[in-house]
């Protein structure tokens, strides 16, 4: 097989740079090792910024965004017993779509199948070679069949546990990495949102998360163990110390529908510099991972494939290759900025259980700053609703 663009992986990153090459006029082939059900089922991310949210509809991906996606001009804060909600469409002028990542995944697969894309699901043995040389290759089974790829280029966007990444010699990379002491209990449930807006809660008993998927599904999360077993908590439990952790009146509409899922989550901050070696360019969870708190894994994922297709577009327009080459530097800048935020948004609403009680003091103190300063507020509005795409 011969294609311009080989991409290893069919999450948002992969699948988007497939449909912006095509877009581009630029021919792309998708290996993916997970089934088509199994990635469209894969319950992921639900926040989309702004600018990504106009990027899906403009690229002609987003017509169920726009009428099935759920527009939030603002987040609640919920500590010491109270709610208080940050108004981003008073402070930036901008807010939010809350829509499935899984959703978004299977709008861009039956686009790209329907337009003559080539995705190649339950792939094995996947092996990459010759990235430093002009035609790189890769190597795969498929159906029980030994297959190659001839490409220009690799887009590894196989996620963090992938193949792609580890191809690029150890020397090569610098690793950047911090574990933050707690994870997510989340669940998937069958009830109506507490709110119309997502809340963010900092209480006594650790930080919660209260968002919704639809009208009739909710996702929840609790402050736990990074080691946590889900199996041992009885829904009555979940539902008891979510209510617990709510402000007073936001409790007392909470519904305790069917739980669907349970799972636990670590909080992770990852990044490997550089992005790119010579013919291997990594996107999305391949480079980078950002704790949950500040909703920001697949909307960076998106970032670094804007910024690759257009690079790819000028390289065979006019076979200049310095937006290639720079693509690394560009999309790190954005993968900083949001580490900062995702640990900001972290530290301000977790309970960390090394703090000392000075420790706790500081941080309700900030909680109390935060909702009480228009520039403090403006500050996390601009950066949850997505800085300005670079590149």
């Amino acid at each position: 097989m011969r294609t311009q663009v080989g991409i290893v992986g069919a999450g948002p990153a992969g699948l988007m740079l497939s449909h912006l090459l095509h877009l581009r006029g630029i021919e792309s082939v998708v290996l993916e090792d997970r089934s088509r059900a199994y990635v469209e089922g894969r319950i992921r991310a639900g926040v989309i910024e702004h600018w990504a949210a106009d990027l899906l509809i403009e690229a002609g991906v987003g017509e169920r965004l726009r009428h099935e996606g759920l527009p939030h001009g603002g987040i609640n804060l919920s500590f010491g017993g109270a709610l208080h909600r940050i108004d981003f469409e008073a402070l930036v002028g901008r807010g939010i779509t809350v829509f499935g990542q899984h959703e978004v995944v299977r709008d861009l697969i039956a686009h790209r199948l329907g337009h003559g894309g080539n995705i190649l699901f339950e792939v094995e043995g996947v092996v990459l070679d010759g990235v430093e040389a002009s035609r790189p290759r890769i190597s795969f089974r498929h159906q029980g069949r030994a297959q190659s790829l001839d490409c220009d280029f690799i887009a590894g966007c196989d996620g963090f546990h992938g193949v792609c990444r580890p191809s690029i010699p150890a020397a090569a990379l610098t690793v950047y990495r911090r574990d933050y002491p707690a994870g997510w209990l989340g669940i998937l449930a069958e009830a109506g949102p507490v709110c119309p807006e997502l809340i963010y809660c900092s209480h006594p008993r650790g930080f919660a998360l209260f968002s919704m998927r639809s009208p009739e599904l909710v996702r929840c999360y609790l402050q736990c163990a990074p080691d946590e077993d889900p199996g041992r908590w009885s829904d009555e439990a979940i539902w008891r110390e979510l209510r617990a952790r709510l402000a007073d009146a936001p409790a007392a509409a909470l519904q305790e529908g069917r739980i669907l899922q349970k799972t636990v989550t670590t909080l992770d901050g990852f990044v490997v510099e550089p992005m790119q070696h010579e013919r291997l360019f990594l996107a999305g969870d391949a480079a980078h991972i950002v704790p949950a708190t500040g909703a920001k894994g697949m909307n960076l994922a998106i970032a670094d494939v804007a910024v690759l297709s257009r690079a790819l577009e000028t390289f065979y327009r006019s076979g200049d290759s310095a937006r290639l080459q720079s693509y690394s530097a560009t999309c790190l800048r954005r993968v900083w900025k949001a580490q900062r935020f995702s640990w900001w948004m972290t530290q301000l609403l977790h309970l960390d259980p090394s703090a000392s009680p000075f420790d706790r003091r500081r941080q309700q103190a900030e909680l109390d700053y935060l909702v009480g300063s228009e520039a403090a507020m403006r500050s996390l509005a601009e950066n949850y609703v997505g800085l300005p795409l670079q590149g």
